[in-house]
Formats: structure tokens, C-alpha cells, sequence
């Protein structure tokens, strides 16, 4: 994953705003929520929400999909799964023993 794409990404979550939507959306499987439902729970105005879930999208963080009149919107869970990796990667690097991170062993466990 190249460095300008994830620092993308993780400016994009770097809004507390934009976090919350996010984790709205992750929250929501995926199926996806509409622009209203997101705004039903998030509380945001629907103005506001639009330029986060613009941003958000701009950053692959967030997929959309037209039905209709309707968009739904989707976490893209494999560029988020992506970042996160992107970081865990590293874990204890400079150790001479490392366990393994919690993510990989969640995983290994499942």
C-alpha cells in the first residue's frame, strides 16, 4: 500500500465527525445505510454529513451506490482492513521476541 494513500486514509478519520460516520457505517454491515439513516443516527445536518461522506468517499473509506433516488452508502471494509495492517504490520519490529499482534491472533483463533 503506498504511504500517500494511507496517510489519505487516516486523515480522512481524523475528524472526529468522520470517525463517528464510519463507525456508523461499520456498525452497519454491509448493507449499508442512506444518506437519512446515517443522518438519523449520527445527528449531523444533512449539509454537514454530505461534505464528510464526500471527504470519506474521496479516501476509499467509505463506498457509494445509487438505488434509485436513494445512495447507499457502505464502509469499504477491505481499504479499512488495509490501514489497519498497514500500521499492525510493524508491530515489535525493533523487538527481539514479538508476539504476535491481537489482531493475528484474534484471526488465528476464529
Amino acid at each position: 500500500m503506498e504511504p500517500e494513500v494511507v496517510a489519505q486514509g487516516f486523515a480522512a478519520l481524523g475528524s472526529e465527525a468522520r470517525l463517528q460516520v464510519v463507525l456508523t457505517l461499520v456498525k452497519a454491515g454491509q448493507s449499508g445505510l442512506s444518506v437519512g439513516d446515517i443522518q438519523s443516527r449520527t445527528g449531523m445536518a444533512a449539509s454537514t454529513l454530505a461534505h464528510h461522506l464526500k471527504f470519506l468517499s474521496s479516501a476509499g473509506l467509505v463506498l457509494q451506490e445509487k438505488d434509485g433516488r436513494t445512495v447507499i452508502n457502505r464502509a469499504a471494509f477491505d481499504h479499512l482492513e488495509n490501514l489497519a495492517g498497514y500500521i499492525l504490520k510493524e508491530c515489535c519490529a525493533d523487538e527481539a521476541v514479538c508476539d504476535q499482534p491481537r489482531m493475528a491472533r484474534r484471526a488465528a483463533n476464529d
